[in-house]
């Protein structure tokens, strides 16, 4: 594990563990990394609504222009958004500034490559070599020099590329959504203006929902991972269906018109499902992560739709796809990549195509996803201090091993380390929920315990 960069990106809290010392040293190694063969680089930037990310976008934007590159500003937009103009602009790289689903406290620094892909570790390891002066591992022999008089780079507003990704979104769809009533909650964050601007575009009726950002109120009490406000809205507006999305809209959670939460497993089954009447799911196959649950996995062998399994990270869903050349991945948490269209996950794409086929089924969103039968599943997220610490502990492990064998083949256990903030993720599937729930307390007091004798 890298000791900035996890695997969505430098994360941290701003202004604590991301400074805009970070931030305008990242801009100087990337603006120099990139120019060292003469040409000035081009690199594209957005961010969320976050207070602190305009303070980061000046000071990565002053890096990049002081190593004579050049910085282009999306300002607030997505991190689907940054990826998709850098991919088809002449860019050579991408960063969008967010810390996605966590708090208005944290912040990120996600950096693309000229394909709108996360960049490789190997220049990851440079960045973090040059943050740390370790000059010599970084390639830069030393500081990099200051660029002076008509070497400076420049720092052009380029909202036009916003413009074209809402363009892009609207071209996507095959159906017009006239005569539907969405909600549709944008979690305060980047995607506030393009959800809406797209959907209505589109022909539908729009309910909008956490559509007010103000620097702080990002993710709270709402979006993806609180989807409890949007529930109340479809219901209250009887709305044939409802979206959620977290601060970077690159995840997406839908809500059916009877309330009921329709998480990422069910988006991934519906999606697979239409892709595979429509001959356009590659290989008949999908892509998930180890969370998802055993219940997707038995409707997916309903419909004769197989399935490979990754790590949790939405990179690692990527990877998979593009070395096997499938056409379909996601994760339970709503990252969900349609490769025909995007290189990443892309919440405000993946409603349009759910959107599309519940058009085409002449159906609901609740009769789609009726056909998944999920497993009963407890999650929790166990703050701690040194989380590798308690993964590898043996008391941990032991006690993974016994659960193991008393669920045998009728429920499954997984425990992990967050890849963006200092928790361990726990997940429990069983017969019932009552049992996920006592095995997940037990688990979650032995991390608690191990996280105390770190102390």
């Amino acid at each position: 594990m890298s000791k900035y960069f996890g695997t969505d990106g430098f994360r941290a809290h701003a202004g604590k563990g991301l400074t805009s010392v970070h931030a305008f040293k990242i801009g100087r190694f990337l603006g120099w990394y990139l120019s060292k063969n003469g040409n000035k680089a081009r690199i594209v930037i957005g961010k969320d609504t976050r207070r602190s990310s305009y303070m980061l976008e000046y000071a990565i934007s002053a890096g990049i222009a002081t190593s004579g590159a050049s910085a282009y500003m999306l300002h607030v937009t997505t991190t689907p958004c940054v990826s998709y103009v850098t991919s088809t602009d002449p860019f050579d790289m991408g960063i969008m500034i967010s810390a996605s689903h966590n708090p208005y406290y944290d912040n990120g620094i996600k950096i693309l490559n000229s394909r709108g892909e996360k960049i490789d570790d190997e220049i990851i390891e440079k960045i973090e070599a040059y943050l740390d002066k370790d000059y010599e591992k970084a390639g830069t022999r030393g500081e990099i020099p200051m660029a002076t008089n008509n070497e400076i780079g420049e720092i052009i507003d380029y909202t036009e590329g916003r413009n074209r990704y809402i363009g892009y979104l609207i071209s996507t769809s095959r159906r017009s959504f006239k005569g539907l009533k969405i909600a549709l909650d944008t979690s305060n964050g980047g995607g506030w203006m393009i959800a809406r601007s797209v959907f209505s575009s589109l022909g539908a009726k729009v309910i909008s929902i956490n559509s007010c950002p103000d620097g702080t109120n990002i993710n709270k009490e709402c979006g993806s991972t609180c989807p409890q406000s949007l529930i109340k809205c479809v219901l209250e507006n009887e709305c044939d269906m409802g979206f959620a999305y977290d601060g970077d809209a690159d995840r997406c959670i839908a809500v059916d018109h009877t309330g009921k939460i329709v998480n990422g497993d069910y988006l991934i089954y519906i999606l697979a499902n239409e892709l595979k009447t429509q001959g356009e799911l590659l290989k008949d196959t999908v892509v998930t992560t180890v969370m998802s649950n055993l219940g997707l996995y038995k409707a997916l062998d309903e419909i004769g739709v197989g399935y490979e399994k990754t790590k949790v990270g939405d990179r690692y869903v990527y990877e998979s796809m593009q070395k096997n050349g499938f056409s379909l991945g996601g994760e339970q948490s709503g990252h969900i990549i349609l490769s025909k269209y995007a290189t990443t996950g892309d919440g405000i794409l993946t409603s349009i195509k759910i959107t599309e086929a519940v058009i085409e089924s002449k159906s609901t969103l609740y009769e789609l996803s009726k056909a998944v039968n999920m497993m009963p599943q407890v999650l929790k997220s166990i703050p701690v201090k040194s989380k590798w610490q308690i993964i590898n502990s043996r008391a941990l492990n032991e006690k993974i091993s016994a659960i193991e064998n008393e669920l045998g083949k009728n429920g499954r256990v997984l425990v992990r380390a967050s890849g963006t903030e200092e928790l361990i993720r726990i997940m429990i599937e069983a017969e019932n929920e009552g049992l996920c729930e006592k095995i997940a307390d037990e688990v979650a007091e032995i991390v608690r315990n191990e996280d105390l004798k770190g102390e």
